[in-house]
């Protein structure tokens, strides 16, 4: 007759109780000093534990207030007992023959590895004492535990076990519904996507996205994977991948979120979702994309708390900064931010809003879509569908009686010509435009077929801008330069920063960089003022060149100079200054 190992049941008495006031304050004063949770968080938890009955770390983790992983690290520390280490997990299922896969999926467990008197096992919840004594008892050897988030242990057992370790999986590829679903498949998706795993596995994906900052989720299949990557302050990095078999339930379950029609996979679709990540909520927006190996998602993070929506804080120094307020104080006009996709012109266009927002005035956006949502401020998002486009949603608000408007992009001459007759008969108007520099966009209103006197009359000023990311505080070393890279620094720096030490940084890599040796992004800028030179080679019909020339030898700094001076402080890289300020100067000598 089998008999208990005395081991394990020495450990399992080791625990405190889960639901004990010891432990619910050791775990929450742990999260809290760590920055993990905040103090309103904490008691909105606690609240929630006493009104349901639940543990206040399973309370945690179903409210969105702290990662699992980060949930999982901190009982550990607690209990003492170890987390998985990465090379700890196992290549082949154990006593397969013995202890059935549904008992490990349904309790979350895994099978490390055995010794002769020992059996390593990693455990989502040590407390789950029945199911562990089960186990000890079925295998007649004691536990030694490790613990691992839930979603780490779902992976490896599907990996070990096929489709029976959790509902949603499957040893082999799910069959793809057709284009065409029909109900049956509609139905299929929606089961796949209401399962408890893959809704867990999508809520990690987006949690751990927020806490590693990232500006966007991509999920992107591939021939014998699901890919999983953020972008990190501008740069894509791959966090995971996941097994094939998982793309139908887990593109469903986005949809699903996004309240969009799951069962359309030959068009683009766009949607939205509302998500809790630590207390606070945060929006996605949600975009996906036929291709030949399924459908391509990307989330945007819109995390308006993350988001400084003040000038200093985004990078404008103290030229720029004065110049480019001085514009916002224009009681007309137009002024025009510029710059590509995610250089940050929402954000700084948000910020001019912020700081014009008064109670004498009333301001309007018009925006493709609403991104953040600012108090005050009416904000109306574009739908063509109906014929609610920017140039029609413009003369409607000229009606209102605005005092400031802010148009999301101008994308044609339609939209271009009613912003530019807006600004001339009193309202100031804000908006964006892609150019590589600011003198470029007035060349490209041209072209569009505004008229030059239209332009030069109404135009205020453009702020051209790029985002570079800034060397990580935490690896930072300073760089002593040779003569000969200090002459080149010097060289692309211009007269402007002549007299500026050079005390540059660099970094190589730690762990709160993820090893790229950058953390955090800041803008550099160019702001051209339209002064009388800058309004004359308008009218005389010149290039963008001369009307560069015109606004640097009134005063202007280039990207390139700007983006040099951050070099010479040690906020950034020459490397990537260069990288984002190439398109717009590649003709100086490097």
């Amino acid at each position: 007759m089998k008999t208990m190992p005395p081991d394990f049941d020495q450990q399992a008495n080791r625990l405190p109780d889960p639901r004990s006031e010891d432990f619910t304050s050791e775990l929450r004063r742990r999260l809290v000093a760590a920055g993990r949770l905040d103090e309103l968080a904490a008691r909105r938890a606690e609240r929630a534990s006493e009104q349901s009955n639940e543990r206040l770390d399973i309370v945690l983790s179903r409210l969105g207030l702290v990662s699992e992983t980060v949930l999982c690290e901190t009982i550990s520390g607690i209990l003492n007992i170890p987390c998985v280490a990465d090379d700890a997990w196992p290549v082949r299922p154990l006593y397969s023959d013995i202890i059935p896969h549904t008992f490990l999926a349904a309790n979350h467990i895994v099978l490390l590895a055995e010794a002769e008197d020992r059996l390593d096992v990693a455990v989502a919840d040590p407390f789950r004492a029945d199911a562990l004594d089960a186990l000890s008892f079925q295998v007649e050897k004691s536990l030694n535990l490790h613990m691992a988030p839930p979603g780490a242990i779902e992976r490896c057992l599907e990996r070990l076990h096929g489709r029976n370790a959790s509902p949603q999986q499957s040893s082999e590829p799910a069959a793809e519904p057709s284009d065409d679903a029909g109900t049956e498949d509609v139905r299929r998706l929606e089961d796949l996507a209401s399962e408890a795993p893959v809704i867990r596995l999508v809520h990690d994906i987006i949690q751990r996205a927020v806490e590693s900052r990232a500006s966007d989720i991509h999920v992107e299949p591939r021939d014998d994977c699901v890919a999983v990557r953020y972008r990190i302050d501008g740069a894509l990095q791959t966090t995971e991948t996941l097994p094939v078999n998982l793309r139908a339930a887990l593109t469903s379950r986005i949809k699903i979120m996004a309240r969009i029609n799951i069962a359309e996979r030959r068009l683009p679709q766009d949607g939205r979702i509302r998500f809790t990540a630590r207390g606070r909520e945060i929006d996605l927006r949600v975009s996906t994309m036929p291709t030949m190996t399924g459908e391509s998602i990307v989330l945007r993070i819109l995390d308006r708390e993350s988001i400084p929506l003040e000038f200093q804080q985004l990078g404008f120094t103290g030229a720029e900064r004065e110049g480019f307020e001085q514009l916002l104080a224009e009681p007309n006009g137009i002024i025009l931010v510029t710059g590509p996709t995610g250089s940050g012109k929402s954000t700084t266009l948000y910020t001019a809003l912020k700081s014009l927002n008064r109670a004498d005035r009333k301001l309007f956006t018009v925006e493709d879509p609403i991104e953040y949502r600012l108090a005050g401020v009416n904000q109306i998002a574009v739908n063509p569908k109906i014929g609610l486009t920017f140039a029609s949603t413009l003369r409607s608000i000229l009606r209102q009686d605005p005092d400031i408007i802010m148009v999301g992009e101008i994308r044609d001459l339609e939209t271009a010509e009613i912003a530019i007759r807006a600004s001339l008969t009193g309202h100031l108007v804000l908006s964006t435009i892609h150019t590589n520099s600011a003198a470029a966009t007035i060349t490209r209103l041209l072209d569009m077929g505004v008229e030059d006197y239209l332009l030069a009359s109404s135009l205020k000023g453009v702020l051209a801008q790029r985002l570079v990311r800034t060397v990580c505080p935490s690896c930072a070393t300073h760089d002593q330069p040779s003569a000969v890279e200090t002459e080149r620094i010097r060289r692309l720096a211009g007269d402007v920063n002549a007299a500026a030490p050079v005390n540059l940084r660099s970094a190589h890599g730690c762990e709160n960089c993820q090893g790229t040796g950058y953390r955090g992004r800041t803008a550099v800028y160019e702001l051209l003022t339209v002064n009388s030179s800058v309004r004359d080679t308008m009218a005389s019909g010149a290039p963008d060149s001369r009307i560069e020339a015109a606004a640097v030898s009134s005063g202007m700094t280039t990207l390139l100079q700007n983006g040099m001076a951050k070099v010479m402080s040690g906020e950034t890289t020459l490397q990537e200054v260069l990288r984002v300020t190439r398109a717009a100067d590649a003709a100086l000598p490097l």
